[in-house]
């Protein structure tokens, strides 16, 4: 694969056999986001657990100190009083079962988290075969399923990003923009290392966190010293 000049001389910043200190690998990461757009930073963190078995999943969320940089379309799935609360807390979408109807007929996916009540699963329940593939099923472990509209609502909106393992045993998540500077970078990842240390199962043998890679959409990746946290 052939990169561009701009990507080459961000690469020979980055000693790709050091592991950097987390607010050093956060300077990098914005003195090699070059890109002609304000570029997401996303970390990878590969853990020592076997996303085969159920009791060793790693699932969650945290409210980002800083946010993620990004502009949230949130629909909730609520009737009467709490569709009004969701209303008025600032969701973007809100509605039952047209709204089902609607994605289903419409294959309408125009929002970004979806919440509902608990009342309203049962009725989502048959449009988890498309939003299950598309991450946006309401998940209770995310906060994303909560008679409490306005606190998901608000947290949704000021950067709460969801964490989950994949089949790699890998977590991809985002930390912010290259924009944000190296010190806001610094605090979003720590945050979210230690939700993801909080969530370590206890099934989990050896070492938890294997490696700690951070980067920009078009930029090198930096490996972080993952003792740090």
């Amino acid at each position: 694969m052939k990169h561009g000049k701009k990507y080459q001389d961000s690469v020979k910043l980055i000693d790709h056999l050091t592991q950097y200190d987390p607010a050093e690998a956060c300077d990098l990461v914005v003195k090699t986001g070059k890109a002609k757009f304000d570029e997401t930073v996303e970390i990878s963190v590969r853990l020592g657990v076997d996303p085969r078995h159920a009791d060793q999943q790693v699932r969650g969320a945290v409210v980002l100190p800083h946010g993620t940089g990004r502009t949230v379309r949130v629909l909730v799935i609520a009737k009467g009083a709490k569709a009004d609360e969701a209303a008025a807390a600032g969701a973007d979408f809100v509605g039952a079962e047209e709204m089902i109807a609607k994605i289903q007929q419409e294959n309408w996916f125009d929002f970004d988290v979806c919440v509902a009540t608990p009342d309203m699963m049962g009725l989502i329940g048959r449009i988890g075969r498309v939003l299950g593939p598309k991450g946006l099923m309401p998940n209770p472990k995310s906060g994303t399923v909560t008679m409490d509209v306005t606190k998901a609502i608000h947290d949704i909106k000021a950067g709460k990003v969801e964490y989950r393992l994949d089949k790699t045993a890998i977590i991809h998540c985002p930390i912010g923009k290259v924009s944000f500077g190296t010190e806001k970078l610094n605090e979003n990842l720590t945050a979210l290392m230690e939700a993801i240390n909080k969530a370590k199962p206890a099934a989990a043998k050896g070492t938890y966190v294997r490696s700690l890679y951070i980067s920009s959409t078009m930029g090198p990746s930096v490996r972080v010293n993952p003792l740090k946290f």
